[in-house]
């Protein structure tokens, strides 16, 4: 079909998918009446102090940040190696990228069982841990069918670990956010993760200018494996309210 061809149809499943959600019929409702003593800097600063004072929750912002911005730095990278370097024919690439994701589905399909047979803070630290080692593996792939076979099961294992840690993951920091806080933390995480994904992507092409892709591809490895040093997260935090919006933990 040929590279535009594909664009054409990658385009048309994102109008498929605004004309899906036309259809829904069931109207949207009415937003809660905001409060009078609502303030948007406030607000943000109550986010930002109740994530990084957090216990548990503040060890896994700064874990995620690490990670997923080692991941995105390897991201553009890899697309250098596997079709430049490797030189994988257009339906290798795609297989490379697309054959891993079926870990990630496997991964959190098996979330609720490995939870339930192990608890949730062993499940958080193993597939924490294991979610940071499998990159290393990708500035070590040689070429070839090998190299190819060295990528996909690289990703896949990265997708697995990925997909067992990511639902046991969001439960607890459900768990350990109040409702008052639940959309501005969620927020404040997204803000945090967005630009140190921004960040790591241009440290990886001044990496890759200065030490080749595969050079690069070994520090964001290197950068996502020392994440799996991380402090463990608190497993069953209980909240308590101080004076002036301050908060602490009682473990």
């Amino acid at each position: 079909m040929g590279a535009a061809a594909t664009m054409v149809v990658d385009a048309l499943s994102f109008l498929g998918s605004a004309v899906g959600i036309r259809r829904i019929r069931q109207p949207e409702p009415a937003p809660p009446a905001q409060s009078a003593t609502a303030h948007l800097g406030r607000d943000i600063t109550a986010s930002w102090q109740y994530l990084l004072h957090h216990p548990g929750l503040r060890p896994l912002f700064l874990n995620a940040l690490l990670f997923g911005g080692s991941v995105m730095m390897a991201s553009p990278l890899m697309a250098v190696l596997m079709l430049d370097d490797l030189g994988l024919a257009p339906w290798q690439y795609g297989l490379a990228l697309g054959l891993p994701c079926l870990g990630g589905v496997l991964g959190s399909r098996l979330t609720p069982l490995l939870t339930w047979r192990f608890g949730q803070r062993r499940i958080l630290l193993l597939s924490g841990v294991a979610r940071t080692l499998w990159t290393i593996l990708l500035p070590l792939a040689p070429s070839g069918a090998l190299g190819l076979c060295v990528i996909v099961a690289a990703d896949f294992g990265l997708l697995f670990s990925a997909g067992v840690f990511n639902p046991s993951f969001t439960t607890y920091r459900m768990a350990a956010t109040p409702d008052a806080f639940m959309s501005r933390v969620g927020t404040s995480w997204s803000m945090g993760a967005k630009t140190c994904q921004a960040a790591f992507v241009v440290a990886g092409g001044i990496n890759a200018a200065a030490a080749g892709v595969r050079g690069a591809l070994l520090i964001a490895g290197c950068s996502a494996s020392r994440q799996g040093l991380g402090r463990r997260p608190h497993p069953k935090p209980r909240l308590r309210q101080r004076c002036r919006h301050q908060w602490c933990w009682s473990e």
